[in-house]
């Protein structure tokens, strides 16, 4: 009788093992239009740097985009899209979330949040809501804008809210990876005309999908996206997290300007 008890939890044991290596982990995106799905892809120029993820990454994990054009901390948890990837969670999922760009829109009160207690409240939601569900959050700063000034010197416009997502990370223990800071040397590396390449900069007649010009310096080209998701996935690499073991080898080795790491 021991020794079917002892076969039966072995195969009992071995079957849960199964089945949780069979499960598929999800990681959700969370965040604004730097991050965000863009239409026609096949077309569009435009590209978001989570946009990108899925071919950066290997088929252990699927990607879940829910990065939205123009959403702040704010308006994403009053539009109720934050509750419904809440819904979605499991444990042992991941969420990135990033968020920056349009917290700082104080014309705009659907949006707007003051970094140090609003902006705050809300990374600090995401960051618990995420482990009560057995979840993995990790938080990214902003990306930089391609803001030169007349003397050629890169310019921040984010103030203060870089630093309160780094602020929360530190409180609440949970992996940072400076994206302010990594794509700030990646536009001093390409310099100010070069850098133009990352962003959309055409001239009218120049691309068939803007036909009247375009000049965007917030928003990214697919060169721009691709060095943005590499860098964010290196830099998630070198904190020793386990969402290493997702990341493709060949993102791990590329060398990428600017960036000695």
């Amino acid at each position: 009788m021991k020794h079917f008890k002892n076969v039966f939890f072995l195969l009992w044991f071995t079957i849960g093992i199964t089945n949780l290596q069979a499960q598929e982990l999800n990681l959700f995106l969370i965040g604004d239009s730097t991050m965000s799905d863009k239409k026609d892809p096949d077309k569009n120029p435009e590209h978001g740097w989570g946009q990108v993820l899925p071919e950066l990454l290997t088929d252990k994990i699927k990607v879940e985009n829910h990065a939205v054009n123009g959403r702040s901390t704010k308006s994403f948890i009053d539009e109720g899209r934050w509750e419904a990837v809440l819904e979605k969670l499991e444990p042992g999922d991941y969420v990135f979330i990033q968020f920056g760009h349009n917290d700082q829109k104080f014309k705009s009160p659907e949006r707007f949040t003051n970094p140090f207690t609003g902006y705050r409240r809300n990374l600090e939601k995401f960051v618990k809501e995420t482990q009560e569900k057995g979840a993995h959050p990790i938080l990214f700063s902003s990306i930089v804008r391609r803001n030169f000034n007349e003397h050629g010197t890169l310019v921040d416009t984010h103030g203060e809210y870089p630093l309160v997502v780094r602020m929360v990370a530190d409180d609440l223990k949970v992996p940072f990876v400076d994206l302010q800071r990594a794509t700030g040397e990646l536009e001093l590396f390409y310099g100010e005309e070069d850098s133009k390449s990352l962003h959309l900069h055409f001239a009218p007649g120049e691309n068939d999908y803007y036909p009247n010009g375009k000049t965007d310096e917030t928003h990214l080209s697919e060169k721009g996206a691709t060095l943005v998701a590499s860098l964010a996935l290196k830099g998630l690499a070198e904190l020793d997290s386990e969402f290493k073991s997702f990341i493709k080898e060949s993102v791990l080795q590329k060398k990428i300007p600017g960036h000695n790491k």
